[in-house]
C-alpha cells in the first residue's frame, strides 16, 4: 500500500505529528497512521491512542468494531476513553451496546463524570429509554451529578424521547434554567409528542426569564407556531432574526417559510424563499406544501417541477396535493413518475396512493401496491394497514378487507371504525354491528366517526329500532353528543323506512342548524316514497343554504316525474333554464389491467367506442329476452318515449359494464365507481347482467355499494 505521508513526515519521531489526524479522510488512512505509530512505538503515547479512538468513534466513516479492538488493548481506560466509546455507540444507533459497556465500566470501578450520561443517552431509542432510563437516572443522582447542567439536559432529552414528558418537565422545573440548552431540550420534547401549545407557553416563560434564544430555539418554536397556525407568535419569533440576536441560517429560513406557509401567508413565505442565498430540498418542499394547503394545486406543481432535486417527502407532498383536490388519476400518474425517478416511497406515500386507489376503485393497482410494500420492505404499520382495509372496502372487496383485518398484529380505533364503516357501505349491516360489538369487547372506545358507521349500517339495511337504540346509547354509554352527521344518519334511516314525518320532526328538533346533507337525506327519502309535498319543503331549505346546488333540482325533477306531476315538472325545467342550472353529467370509472377508464353519459371518445356500443346493443337484446323493459320513470315527461329510452341507454355505468364485458374474461368481476346515485333502470340492468352473463357486478355510487350477484343486489332494492 502506498504511503499517505509527505516525505518530510515519512518517519515518525518521539513527537508524533498530530496534524496527520486532522487531515485523515478515511479508515484506510487511519490504519496506516496507526501502523506507523506501532512501528515507531508512538502508540504508547496516550494522546496518540486517544486520537485514534476518537477518530473511530466520532467520524462519520469511523469503524466502531476497530475502536472496540483498540479500546480492549488499553489496560486501564480513563473515563475519557469510556465516554468516547459511549459517544461512538450513540452515533451508530447501538444504545444497548453503550449500556453494556457502561455496566462494564462500573464493574471496573471507574466513576462516570458529567459527560458520561449525555454521550450515553444521546443514542437512546424509546424502547431502550423505557427499559434503562429510570435506573440510569438513579445513577446520575448516586454519583452526585444531579445538579450538573449537562446531566440535566441529557435526562430531559432522554425522558422526552421516551414520551415521559412529565418526568422531563419535573427535571426541568428543578434545574437552574440559566442554560438555553435546557430550555431547548424541553421545548423540543413537547414538540416531539405534539404538545405544541405547551412548547409555545414554555417559550413565553423563557422570554420572561430573559434567556436569549439560539437558532435551535427559533426553529423549534417556529415549528410549534406552524402546527398551531399561530402567526402572531411566529412574527414575534422572527424579530430575534431581524434584530440580529439569531443568525438567519438555512434551517431558520426554512422554518420561517414553513410557518408563514402554514398560516396561509404565501406571499411572505415566497418573499423569504426568493431572497435566500442557499436553498435545499426542505426549502422547496415547504413552498410546495404551502400551495398544496392553500388548494393552489397549479402553483404547487409549478414549484415542484422547478425543484433541482426531490426527495420522497416532496413527492408525497405533491401527491397529497392532488388527493386534496380530488385529482386521483393525477396522483397515480405522479407516483409512476416517482418510481421512474428511482425515489423510494415511505409508508406515508403508500397511504396516499392507497387512498387514490380507493377513490378510483382501482383494486388491481391497490393489490400491486400491497405487493410492493411487502417486496420493498416499506414500513407496514397500523397506518398502512388501515389504508389497505379502506381501499379493499371502497373497491368492494369485503373478503380481502376482513382477511387483512384478521392478520393485523395491532389494531387501533381507526382499524375497527374502518371495518364498521366498510361493512356498512357495502350493505353488510349485521356484520358491521357484529364488528362494533367485538370492538367494545376488545375495550376499544368508539368515537363520533365509529357511530356514523354504526348508524349507517342500520340505515343501509333498514334496522330502524336498532338505529334508534344506538343513537340513544351514544350519549348514555359513551358520552358522545350527536353531531349533525349523526342526525343526518337518523333522518336517512327513518326516511328510507317510510317514517317521513318522524324524520322531519328530528330535523325540526335538532340542537344545531341542519345542513344541506341532512335536508338532502330527507329529500332522498321523498324520492323513494314519492312524497312531492315534503320534497318541496326540503328543496326550499337546501336552496336557502346552497342556491346553486344543481343536484337538488334534478332530484326534485325526478320526484315530479315519478309522481306524474307534469305542470310542476314543466315549471321546474323553466326555472332551471332561467337560473342556468345544469344536471351534473353521470361519470363512471372502471379499472382494467391497472388502467382506470372513465366514461360519461353518451360518451363516444373512448378508443373502443364502436365495440362498446355494439356490445351495448347485444347486451340490451339479451336482457330483453330475460324480461328487461326500460324504466323511464325518472326521465323528463315531455319527451318522446323513444328519446327517454335512448337517454337511459347512454348512461355511463351501462357503457362501463359493456366495456368490462368486452375486456375481461368469463366470470371476472366488473367493478365500477359512479359519481351519482344509480338510477332505477341502471340498477335493474346491472341485476340482469349479473344473472344473464353470470358475472358479479359491483357498483359504488355516491351513496353506497351495490353487489349484484345472480340477478339480485346486496341493497335488496332498499336504497
Amino acid at each position: 500500500m502506498a504511503s499517505i505521508f509527505p516525505p518530510q513526515l515519512s518517519s515518525l519521531t518521539e513527537n508524533p505529528p498530530l496534524s496527520l489526524f486532522e487531515s485523515c479522510k478515511s479508515m484506510n488512512q487511519l490504519k496506516q497512521i496507526h501502523s506507523r505509530t506501532i512501528k515507531t512505538g508512538c502508540i504508547c503515547n496516550p494522546i496518540i491512542k486517544n486520537k485514534i479512538l476518537s477518530f473511530c468513534c466520532s467520524q462519520e466513516f469511523g469503524d466502531m468494531g476497530y475502536a472496540r479492538q483498540l479500546f480492549d488493548t488499553i489496560p486501564e481506560p480513563s473515563v475519557f476513553n469510556w465516554n468516547i466509546m459511549f459517544k461512538g455507540y450513540s452515533r451508530i444507533d447501538c444504545p444497548k451496546l453503550g449500556v453494556s459497556l457502561y455496566l462494564e465500566m462500573l464493574r471496573r470501578d471507574v466513576k462516570p463524570d458529567c459527560y458520561t450520561y449525555p454521550f450515553l443517552f444521546k443514542g437512546f431509542t424509546r424502547s431502550v429509554g423505557l427499559e434503562f432510563g429510570r435506573e440510569l437516572h438513579c445513577h446520575v443522582v448516586k454519583y452526585g451529578l444531579d445538579s450538573n447542567v449537562f446531566a440535566h439536559n441529557a435526562l430531559i432529552n432522554m425522558y422526552a424521547s421516551c414520551g415521559l414528558i412529565d418526568m422531563a418537565r419535573g427535571i426541568f422545573d428543578m434545574s437552574c434554567k440559566i442554560d438555553v440548552v435546557t430550555w431547548n431540550a424541553m421545548i423540543s420534547g413537547y414538540n416531539r409528542i405534539k404538545k405544541y401549545d405547551e412548547a409555545r407557553k414554555l417559550f413565553d416563560k423563557m422570554e420572561e426569564k430573559g434567556v436569549l434564544p439560539t437558532s435551535v430555539t427559533i426553529v423549534s418554536v417556529l415549528s410549534s407556531c406552524s402546527k398551531l397556525k399561530d402567526l402572531e407568535c411566529g412574527k414575534r419569533v422572527q424579530r430575534y432574526v431581524r434584530n440580529g440576536v439569531v443568525e438567519a441560517n438555512l434551517k431558520v429560513e426554512n422554518a420561517l417559510i414553513d410557518m408563514y406557509a402554514a398560516c396561509g401567508e404565501m406571499n411572505v413565505a415566497l418573499g423569504i424563499f426568493e431572497n435566500m442565498n442557499n436553498r435545499d430540498v426542505i426549502s422547496w418542499t415547504a413552498i410546495v406544501t404551502g400551495f398544496v394547503n392553500a388548494r393552489q394545486i397549479d402553483a404547487a406543481k409549478k414549484y415542484f417541477d422547478e425543484m433541482p432535486q426531490r426527495d420522497y417527502v416532496s413527492w408525497t407532498a405533491m401527491i397529497d396535493g392532488y388527493l386534496r383536490c380530488n385529482c386521483y388519476k393525477e396522483a397515480l400518474m405522479l407516483f409512476r413518475e416517482m418510481q421512474a425517478s428511482k425515489i423510494k416511497p415511505d409508508e406515508f406515500t403508500m397511504v396516499s396512493i392507497l387512498t387514490a386507489c380507493a377513490q378510483l376503485g382501482a383494486l388491481e393497482l391497490g393489490e400491486w401496491i400491497r405487493t410492493y410494500i411487502d417486496k420493498n420492505k416499506v414500513k407496514n404499520d397500523t397506518f398502512v394497514g388501515n389504508a389497505l382495509i379502506d381501499m379493499y372496502f371502497k373497491c368492494g372487496n369485503v373478503e380481502k378487507a376482513l382477511s387483512l383485518f384478521n392478520t393485523m398484529p395491532q389494531r387501533d380505533k381507526f382499524t375497527w371504525t374502518a371495518m364498521i364503516v366498510g361493512h356498512a357501505i357495502n350493505g353488510y349491516g349485521e356484520e358491521a354491528l357484529d364488528m362494533f360489538a367485538q370492538m367494545l369487547k376488545a375495550s376499544v372506545t368508539p368515537d363520533e366517526v365509529t357511530y356514523v358507521g354504526v348508524l349507517s349500517a342500520c340505515t343501509h339495511t333498514g334496522m330502524v329500532d336498532k338505529g334508534r337504540k344506538f343513537f340513544a346509547s351514544m350519549t348514555t354509554r359513551h358520552g358522545i353528543e350527536p353531531n349533525v352527521a349523526h342526525y343526518g344518519c337518523m333522518v336517512d334511516l327513518l326516511g328510507r323506512a317510510g317514517h317521513l314525518k318522524e324524520a322531519h320532526e328530528i330535523i325540526r328538533n335538532m340542537p344545531m342548524k341542519p345542513n344541506s346533507i341532512v335536508w338532502g337525506a330527507l329529500l332522498g327519502a321523498c324520492r323513494i316514497h314519492k312524497d312531492a309535498e315534503m320534497a318541496e319543503r326540503a328543496v326550499e331549505q337546501i336552496l336557502e343554504l346552497e342556491p346553486n346546488n344543481g343536484a337538488v333540482y334534478v332530484l326534485l325533477r325526478n320526484i315530479y316525474a315519478a309522481c306524474n306531476k307534469r305542470d310542476k315538472l314543466r315549471e321546474l325545467r323553466e326555472l332551471m333554464m332561467d337560473r342556468g342550472i345544469k344536471k351534473t353529467p353521470g361519470c363512471s370509472l372502471i379499472e382494467m389491467n391497472g388502467i382506470v377508464h372513465e366514461f360519461v353519459a353518451g360518451d363516444q371518445s373512448h378508443p373502443q367506442t364502436k365495440e362498446i356500443y355494439g356490445k351495448l346493443n347485444k347486451m340490451t337484446s339479451d336482457l330483453k329476452i330475460s324480461g328487461y323493459s326500460p324504466n323511464t320513470s325518472e326521465v323528463f315527461l315531455d319527451i318522446a318515449e323513444e328519446d327517454k329510452e335512448s337517454a337511459l341507454y347512454r348512461h355511463s355505468e351501462k357503457l362501463a359494464i359493456a366495456f368490462g364485458l368486452i375486456n375481461s374474461g368469463p366470470g371476472a368481476t366488473i367493478r365500477i365507481v359512479k359519481n351519482l346515485r344509480m338510477c332505477l333502470d341502471c340498477h335493474h340492468v346491472a341485476k340482469l347482467v349479473s344473472k344473464v352473463y353470470d358475472r358479479e357486478v359491483i357498483v359504488r355510487d355516491r351513496t353506497r355499494f351495490h353487489h349484484f350477484r345472480h340477478g339480485s343486489c346486496s341493497c335488496k332494492d332498499y336504497w
